[in-house]
């Protein structure tokens, strides 16, 4: 929990204990030359050093702690923690690099690294990731070949019922969330693409004043949300402009230590940040085996307990970075916060503009968090989402002292998320009959034209099913974009077609 103004630690054998937050590197990779180009592993030393002078010098020899965010963008160098420790010429106690990378990979590597100096395990401790698929892309097409990293490794883990109906990158998923809570909200299509272009043109604002985001142009909510040639459709209703971009060259490092060792290496109090109380929870692997498309049991556990734990309301939050790869999941959770529409939901600039680095956005995240408290305001939140909203995990820092022995601390609450959520449906690989929508969404080409619907089902006895609206119904297509009529718990039928179930409105 977090310490009341005037309950400083300063008991030498408690600040030996104590995590705070030392130095913050980001890196943005533009070069002219190709060939200077810096591949992943390179963004993550180039990172490493800047948080290092961040925290005034000489840290990183000290690092007895180094953990990594893996990386996609070049794949043969595999495992990149022991060569990056190498060209750092350190021998860290503790060397990892996460088995995936996903949204909440930042904050669990900096939740744990704060672990280990409250336990003693480790005096510095650094967490770093990199992605350079814009240079990875580049140098493919060298050789007539471009490839998409990201989609890829989607389409190799997709199981065999969501790749047949096309439910196979987040892109694809996360428009279930993003109709399916619209509905449920009560809103039109109309306010709630509203809502996502007024939480996407803040961040935009935000990243146009970050030195260390990518695209640094303030857009209007209506120059977001509608399709144009620039800002085509990709997967209903989102444009181009409220996806992740993760064609970028970024990479980002945290570095942590005591604060007996900070005080001792003289950093001005005001350039500490202390970690605080978190939790982290999860969903089932496969989005199709959800309770609901309306709603996160385990990203209300996570931000909710966050939150309760350290003492705070949202009135007590001056900044927050709620996850963005898509806009489903940051109104998801500004509700649980109850953070207004109208400020703002990120300090680096949402994975839209300010970057979209695979797994390594809320690296930037936190390093843009405490440049902000380090300037201005005691409390941030950050609420990280990976996977297909599978993953969530949230964390306060603060320029305000924590009380001895919060760490170490048990982050995981996945039993509270499982004992308050309802069972998933059963789900059926085929179905014939009447059914209605829970939800859906429309793929979109490159042309933007529609490609195929996508319908969730329920039977007329809750059973859930795929199935596909072909992109000749023109009829469906339109009904379910066009935002006369909400179309999910609307009545259909299922028929056989080859291989699909393909809706009919009959």
């Amino acid at each position: 929990m977090l310490a009341s103004e005037g309950h400083a630690v300063t008991h030498k054998d408690d600040a030996s204990r104590i995590p705070v937050i030392i130095g913050v590197g980001q890196i943005n990779d533009r070069p002219e030359n190709l060939d200077q180009a810096l591949d992943s592993l390179g963004l993550m030393r180039a990172a490493l050093e800047i948080a290092d002078a961040d925290a005034g010098g000489g840290w990183l020899a000290q690092v007895d702690s180094l953990a990594v965010v893996a990386q996609i963008s070049f794949r043969d160098l595999g495992d990149v923690s022991r060569p990056l420790a190498d060209s750092l010429g350190i021998s860290p106690r503790y060397l990892e690099q996460t088995a995936q990378p996903l949204g909440e990979s930042p904050i669990q590597l900096i939740h744990e690294a704060a672990n280990r100096i409250g336990s003693g395990e480790a005096t510095v401790a650094a967490a770093v990731g990199g992605e350079a698929l814009r240079t990875a892309a580049k140098r493919a097409a060298l050789g007539n070949r471009v490839p998409n990293a990201s989609a890829d490794l989607s389409a190799a883990m997709a199981p065999p019922l969501r790749a047949k109906y096309g439910l196979v990158a987040p892109v694809d998923v996360y428009p279930l969330y993003e109709n399916a809570t619209r509905a449920a909200w009560g809103q039109t299509l109309a306010e709630g693409q509203a809502e996502s272009g007024e939480i996407w043109s803040r961040m935009s604002e935000v990243a146009a004043e970050t030195d260390g985001a990518w695209l640094r142009k303030s857009l209007t909510p209506e120059e977001i949300i509608t399709p144009t040639a620039d800002n085509r459709p990709i997967a209903f209703p989102y444009t181009k402009l409220m996806v992740a971009n993760s064609s970028v060259n970024q990479g980002a490092a945290v570095i942590l230590t005591s604060l007996a060792l900070a005080r001792a290496a003289g950093i001005p109090e005001e350039r500490l940040i202390y970690v605080g109380h978190g939790a982290a929870a999860g969903e089932s692997e496969d989005p199709l085996n959800r309770e609901s498309y309306t709603r996160s049991t385990s990203m209300a556990v996570s931000i909710g307990r966050t939150m309760e734990l350290n003492h705070l309301s949202s009135a007590d939050l001056d900044y927050v970075e709620l996850y963005s790869c898509f806009p489903c999941v940051p109104k998801m959770a500004r509700r649980i916060l109850d953070w207004p529409v109208d400020r703002p939901a990120t300090v680096f600039g949402g994975l839209t503009f300010g970057g979209g680095p695979i797994g390594n956005y809320m690296m930037h995240a936190v390093a843009s968090m405490v440049t902000k408290l380090r300037d201005k305001g005691t409390n941030g939140l950050l609420f990280a989402n990976g996977g297909f909203a599978t993953h969530n995990h949230s964390l306060v820092i603060s320029r305000q002292p924590v009380a001895a022995g919060t760490f170490p601390q048990d982050f995981q609450l996945q039993a509270e998320a499982d004992a308050a959520r309802d069972a998933a449906p059963v789900l059926l690989d085929t179905y014939t009959g009447p059914a209605t929508i829970e939800t859906y969404t429309v793929i979109y080409d490159r042309a933007a034209a529609a490609r195929f619907g996508i319908i969730v089902g329920r039977t007329p006895q809750g059973d859930r099913f795929l199935a596909r609206v072909p992109r000749t119904d023109t009829e469906t297509i339109a009904f379910l974009t066009d935002g006369a009529v909400e179309p999910i718990g609307t009545s259909g039928t299922a028929v056989t077609d080859g291989e699909y179930s393909i809706w009919t409105r009959q």
